[in-house]
Order: C-alpha cells, then structure tokens, then sequence
C-alpha cells in the first residue's frame, strides 16, 4: 500500500456492511497491511475511485475487499467498503495468476 496512508476509516455504516460476510475488521486490515493485488474497481467507478483488493487471510483462505481512500482530517486513510471471501472461480483464477 501506499505510504502515505495513515490507517483506516471505519464506522458503523462500513463495518456492519463488511462484517455481513463474517470477515471481521482484523482480516480486512490484515489483508490490506500485507501487500495484496490492487486493481481499479470499474463497476463503481461512477460513484468513486474505488480500489479492490485480492490475497489470503492469516489463515490462507482467499479474500475479496473493496475500498476507497479518503482523506479526513489532512489524513488520508483506507475506508473498506466491502468484504468476502472469494468464490470458487474467483479462488482459481487467482491462484492461476501466481498467489
């Protein structure tokens, strides 16, 4: 992740919309401390910048987060948007690529 980020943007609204998938806040900042694939999130691009994130858990199970940075109080921070863990297919391609 970039360097400048300087934490995460959490709050009732994005934590209750994450957790709906039993991924909990620690998997979720794990996933995006530890060097995930990044890429563009162009289904919502209409609405913002939005990024997802793709890698493994502690555990090694597969996860999907989506999130947008924003920039609150002169900090710019990660606010995940929303979290899962990947499907079959979506586990398949992701390993084919090089995990």
């Amino acid at each position: 992740m970039d360097r400048d980020i300087r934490g995460f943007d959490w709050d009732d609204g994005n934590r209750v919309h994450c957790q709906k998938h039993a991924v909990t806040v620690a998997e979720i900042e794990g996933l995006l401390r530890s060097g995930p694939r990044i890429a563009p999130d162009f289904k919502y691009a209409h609405l913002e910048d939005r990024l997802i994130a793709v890698g493994r858990n502690e555990q090694g199970c597969p996860l999907f987060v989506a999130f947008t940075i924003r920039k609150l109080a002169g900090r710019r921070l990660i606010r995940p948007v929303s979290a899962r863990y990947m499907h079959a297919r979506e586990i398949k391609s992701y390993e084919a690529q090089g995990a």
